[in-house]
């Protein structure tokens, strides 16, 4: 991890306060940019979510997808856990904790966009950040390579079904037409777009593409911080009078990254997995499309919504929490192996 991403955690906290100051003191400015809109979709951001998600998605090989098989149990319990734990067990700790143990401390016309925020976050994995997650732990980089586009192509399929029906569960109507259109707009066409931009860059050659990657990758963290200073100048009120909320918001997020990385690698020691295959795809099973989530939050609850604060905490809670899984992973290879040896 190169400087700026290890201190992500402190570039988005500077985006906060900066966000927050200029929301106090622009506030006409802000309002304005939230009204550029089409068919419910913020321009603006709109094309910042583009820059974000385009330099990730160009490192996508859905070529890799013939290697699935060779890793058919890690796959498995990754899939698992991104589409049939992690989604719901966010549901069920976003309702406990908002609705419930924190209830009487959030601002109560936002309890059910808080829950709709924490829900978007955790239906669909995170596509970038896991590589990075995977070279700390010294993961098969073919592994994370096929499981990342596996991952991709599901979420096309999955990720607006999913997010209605979890939202349905928690009685939160559902904009369907704007979720549609998000996935479009979101996720069909910058992968399409990727994919080809892909394919022209290698033609010329891989020290062209590798060229491209590095002069583009610095834009995605980019039109990531410039969205957090537009979403907190727009919610820079509430902040500045309730700044417990983040915490709050936090607690679910915190609990299910350390819950469902936990349970990923687990499964897979179960299953006699090599340590390479099991630490990425813990990491892959704990890890959110925050971006995704931020983009999806306001198009469909708009930019002062508490879904669009608590997809930010997402990002805020990430890097740190996604390195302490690394952390445990790396400290416990050898308790791992001589269990897998035992078996």
């Amino acid at each position: 991890m190169n400087l700026f991403e290890r201190y992500l955690t402190v570039w988005v906290g500077l985006c906060i306060i900066a966000g927050v100051l200029l929301g106090q003191f622009f506030p006409g400015v802000f309002q304005v940019i939230a009204g550029l809109e089409i068919a419910r979709i913020n321009i603006p951001v709109g094309v910042l979510v583009w820059v974000m998600i385009i330099p990730m998605l160009l490192k996508i090989d859905f070529g890799a997808l013939h290697q699935v098989r060779a890793h058919s149990r890690g796959i498995a319990v990754t899939l698992f856990i991104n589409w049939g734990v992690k989604p719901f067990s966010m549901a069920f700790l976003s309702w406990l904790f908002i609705r419930h143990v924190f209830a009487d401390y959030l601002p109560q016309d936002q309890l059910d966009s808080y829950i709709a925020g924490l829900i978007l976050l955790a239906a669909a994995p995170c596509t970038a950040m896991v590589f990075v997650w995977s070279n700390l732990v010294k993961g098969d980089p073919y592994f994370t390579l096929s499981q990342v586009a596996l991952n991709d192509t599901i979420m096309i399929f999955a990720f607006a079904p999913l997010v209605g029906l979890l939202l349905g569960i928690a009685s939160i109507a559902v904009p369907w037409d704007t979720l549609l259109v998000s996935v479009i707009f979101y996720i069909v066409i910058p992968v399409m777009f990727a994919q080809l931009l892909r394919r022209r860059l290698l033609a010329k050659g891989e020290v062209v593409f590798k060229q491209a990657m590095e002069r583009i990758a610095p834009l995605s963290m980019g039109a990531l911080l410039l969205t957090l200073v537009l979403l907190f100048a727009l919610q820079g009120n509430a902040i500045v009078a309730q700044p417990l909320v983040i915490a709050m918001l936090a607690v679910p997020i915190l609990i299910q990254v350390l819950f469902n990385s936990g349970l990923a690698y687990w499964l897979n020691r179960r299953l006699g997995v090599a340590h390479c295959i099991a630490a990425p795809s813990a990491l892959i099973g704990a890890s959110n499309f925050f971006e995704l989530a931020v983009a999806t939050a306001i198009s469909l609850f708009g930019f002062q919504s508490g879904a669009a604060l608590a997809t930010v905490v997402g990002v805020l809670v990430e890097v740190p929490v996604m390195l302490l899984v690394v952390k445990i992973a790396n400290a416990t290879q050898g308790w791992y192996e001589l269990g897998k040896q035992s078996k």
